[in-house]
């Protein structure tokens, strides 16, 4: 006779859950991108309740949607920082060579 647990923690061999990306969303929203950081904090912290409560499929997606923000956010930040500095590097430039 088989004993059969109805637990799916007990069911389910040895496993992790998938890097919740919580500390790279929190850094973006620190220092990068407030908003796109707050969506990365979101689905990080949503990430290891989907998969303890039986959902890996959805923990899975959850983590990709956090990294996805957080690099949005990094990328977003790093492309305007780079904007600003030629912003100011070619006024600098214009400024220099006018006459008073």
């Amino acid at each position: 006779m088989e004993v059969i647990n109805n637990n799916p923690q007990m069911n389910r061999p040895n496993r992790y859950p998938p890097k919740n990306h919580l500390v790279e969303a929190i850094l973006v929203t620190l220092f990068c991108c407030l908003p796109f950081g707050i969506v990365g904090i979101i689905n990080a912290a949503r990430v290891e309740n989907a998969f303890y409560s039986g959902d890996e499929m959805e923990a899975e997606r959850l983590s990709r949607e956090a990294l996805k923000w957080s690099k949005i956010g990094l990328f977003t930040a790093l492309g305007v920082y780079v904007l600003y500095f030629l912003f100011i590097v070619l006024f600098g430039l214009a400024a220099a060579g006018l006459d008073y």
